[in-house]
């Protein structure tokens, strides 16, 4: 049965840093196979044949659904010759809910029994994500989607009555969750190179384990 923390551990042996989501997501599935020969894996996967949903990675033969996020604050570097240049990405407050639509997502999928378990992963090395300490501390309007380290998230999750059209665009619905969920980051890799944001930390929410 796959182990999530045993492959992001593996993965970040020779794939610290990575170009883009989509980068991760094809090493992520590489790794599973690796580790796991006789895994079915396929990406882009559509569980639900009338609804515009695909899961980033879904592991046939054991009925697990992975989506994934990738996030990351300036920072060049180069690992193994090869030189990586993220930009700033920002914009954490609609990260965040996307980040918990996914989870949202996960859950809906082991629920309706496509799918046994699952997981939503976010690796980023920004740490307005799991920091909560650098978090604005009056009355930010995407408090019910933070996802900062020890926090549980649970119900249903909306903007603030203050969130400006801007933020909210696409993405007015509240999120509900039918399950709690204890948030714990864990480390991934620290990377050498210009800027400020070398450690990379993941946080993977687990569902129907």
């Amino acid at each position: 049965m796959l182990n999530i923390h045993e492959v992001m551990t593996e993965l970040a042996k020779t794939r610290p840093i990575f170009h883009s989501e989509a980068d991760f997501q094809f090493a992520l599935a590489w790794q599973i196979r690796e580790m796991m020969p006789d895994s079915q894996i396929r990406l882009e996967f559509k569980p639900f044949p009338s609804e515009r949903l695909y899961l980033d990675i879904w592991i046939f033969n054991q009925e697990t659904a992975i989506e994934l996020k990738y996030l990351s604050r300036k920072i060049e570097s180069k690992h193994n010759g090869e030189r990586f240049t993220l930009k700033e990405q920002g914009a954490q407050d609609i990260i965040r809910y996307d980040f918990l639509k996914d989870v949202a997502r996960v859950e809906s999928t082991v629920q309706s029994s496509v799918a046994k378990r699952g997981f939503a992963i976010l690796l980023t090395n920004d740490p307005l994500y799991w920091d909560r300490r650098r978090l604005r501390k009056a009355n930010p309007v995407d408090a019910d989607f933070h996802v900062y380290d020890g926090r549980v998230v649970s119900g249903e999750l909306a903007w603030s009555d203050s969130a400006g059209e801007g933020t909210t665009k696409g993405r007015k619905e509240p999120i509900n969750l039918i399950s709690s969920h204890s948030l714990r980051w864990r480390d991934y890799s620290e990377v050498p190179g210009t800027g400020n944001f070398p450690q990379f930390r993941y946080l993977a929410v687990g569902i129907g384990e």
